[in-house]
């Protein structure tokens, strides 16, 4: 799924914290993965019919919120910035965000790790099953978004996320499956890092993993797992920090390992058992 939109950054002006974070995931045998594709090994074999698929409703996704999203502002900076050297995550004695927004975290700190919190928290629901639902999606909108931008947003993400692409996806008008199946998406972010920051306004990157697709016998959009960046331009707005626009692009993606997908059966009921979190530096 990609996000489409770009505005320019705020004034870089490092406030606060280290500008940027990063998850450890345990080691699961890394160096099989890596050292044995690099050398030569195996790639998993898929099938090329649900590959084609796959990648049709992503490129579906792509097209409808890059829509949803445009400004017609296209500025943007891919240079370099002193925040793009990586550090670990550590402990920073501020407190973690506890207040919610409906089903979203909210009152984040007013300084650099709140706005890290914010993003990461954003992109969640951003690129989650409700955000298709019309019903949710307004919520979500007038939760995640500055004021003078809600408005519009939702606007073009009705027209984005109309009956046609939803059919499209395997979901009827209210963003519902059909009776034995369960859509699926859900974003997982890895780290954050803050390209640019002022005061009042910040720009985060947000890389994320996620899983993605329609779970069922007979599924046509089989449930697949992508690596992409979302980037979140902030605006302190309200006494929070609120999104103003967003952006993605695809990964940094790993090796896929060589691993025996689950069944459908298995990655329904694994969505439904398992909640999600609540991210917060």
């Amino acid at each position: 799924m990609s996000l489409g939109d770009e505005h320019d950054g705020a004034s870089s002006t490092g406030a606060g914290g280290t500008g940027q974070t990063r998850t450890r995931l345990p080691d699961s045998g890394a160096g099989d993965v890596y050292g044995g594709v690099y050398g030569g090994a195996r790639r998993p074999a898929r099938n090329s019919r649900s590959l084609i698929t796959v990648v049709g409703v992503v490129v579906l996704l792509i097209a409808a919120i890059a829509f949803a999203n445009r400004s017609g502002d296209d500025s943007s900076s891919d240079a370099p910035s002193a925040r793009d050297a990586a550090a670990p995550t550590a402990a920073t004695g501020v407190k973690p965000v506890t207040g919610k927004n409906g089903t979203i975290p909210s009152g984040y700190a007013h300084d650099e790790q709140g706005a890290q919190s914010a993003a990461a928290n954003y992109a969640v629901a951003l690129v989650s099953a409700d955000i298709l639902k019309p019903d949710r999606r307004r919520d979500i909108v007038r939760q995640v978004f500055v004021p003078d931008r809600a408005s519009a947003l939702e606007a073009n993400l009705d027209k984005a996320y109309n009956k046609e692409f939803l059919s499209k996806v395997g979901l009827d008008a209210n963003g519902n499956a059909a009776p034995g199946m369960t859509y699926v998406s859900r974003t997982a972010p890895v780290g954050t890092k803050v390209a640019d920051l002022s005061a009042d306004a910040a720009t985060v990157e947000v890389w994320c993993t996620g899983v993605f697709g329609t779970a069922g016998v007979g599924s046509t959009s089989p449930v697949t797992n992508d690596w992409f960046t979302m980037t979140l331009k902030l605006r302190w707005s309200g006494g929070d920090w609120k999104v103003e626009s967003f952006s993605q692009k695809e990964g940094p993606a790993p090796v896929n390992a060589d691993r025996t997908a689950s069944n459908a059966d298995e990655i329904a009921k694994a969505v439904t058992e398992f909640g999600g979190f609540t991210y917060a530096r």
